[in-house]
């Protein structure tokens, strides 16, 4: 599913529900970088972590 994420996108990751939305930064690889409302930048392994696309902000 990581494959089709892209800069600006919105995001939520499955295991942090508070971390709120986060958008897509960049994505080189596997490595995905996500700025998220509560939780600040975050850099993932996206062969490790899973994100879910949201598509009805």
């Amino acid at each position: 599913m990581n494959d089709i994420l892209e800069p600006g996108m919105i995001v939520r990751h499955p295991g942090q529900p508070d971390w709120g939305l986060g958008q897509v930064q960049s994505k080189i690889g596997s490595k995905i970088t996500v700025n998220f409302e509560q939780a600040g930048k975050v850099v993932f392994d996206g062969r490790e972590v899973t994100l879910q696309p949201v598509f009805d902000v």
